[in-house]
């Protein structure tokens, strides 16, 4: 952490607005970026930076110099919490699928409807790809690829050699693409 930021930090603890502005001005690009990869629309994605940006000033208090980089910090509070959202809306579309009376209230299918739900499917089936890799490969991918942190940023957060990173990132990304493939061939009916 920069002389400056971990200033604006102290600052921002003893309730200095101006130092809170400056650090949300530093941080709003990448956390907004964070955002839009979990929603996809611009107006919800700005909604929730506002609601990381309101959780990361509430567990100010929680960051720790030692525990890395104030922008690492953040980055996980966002991903943190962008997933936690992902999850809450997910559960409500699913309990909105289940209710008879939305179903009936829904328009005949239309061709952005299958759209969009193609895209979930493939989307359900990219993250139980993820979920099945094993933890070493699966995180330096998701932070890398999902959350679009630079392989130095990844090495940093997870405490690894810079190499370490690129080695399984990769992996990761060939064994994703082949269980992609064979989950495929089986919708497919193929062998």
């Amino acid at each position: 952490m920069t002389d400056s930021e971990s200033d604006l930090v102290g600052r921002c603890r003893r309730g200095e607005e101006a130092a809170w502005r400056e650090l949300v001005a530093r941080h709003t690009r990448r956390v907004f970026g964070i955002a839009y990869r979990f929603v996809g629309r611009v107006d919800q994605a700005e909604d929730l930076t506002q609601d990381i940006f309101v959780k990361v000033f509430q567990n100010l208090d929680r960051y720790r110099e030692s525990d890395g980089a104030f922008s690492t910090w953040v980055g996980t509070v966002a991903r943190n919490h962008a997933i936690d959202d992902y999850r809450r809306r997910r559960e409500e579309r699913a309990r909105r699928l289940d209710d008879p009376a939305v179903l009936d209230a829904q328009p005949a299918a239309e061709e952005s409807v299958l759209r969009t739900l193609e895209r979930e499917d493939q989307a359900r089936l990219v993250h139980r790809g993820l979920r099945a890799l094993p933890s070493d490969l699966r995180e330096p991918l998701v932070l890398c690829d999902l959350q679009g942190l630079s392989y130095d940023e990844v090495a940093e957060a997870l405490r690894i050699p810079l190499g370490t990173v690129k080695s399984r990132i990769n992996r990761g990304r060939l064994e994703l693409a082949r269980r992609l493939l064979a989950a495929r061939r089986k919708l497919e009916g193929r062998p």
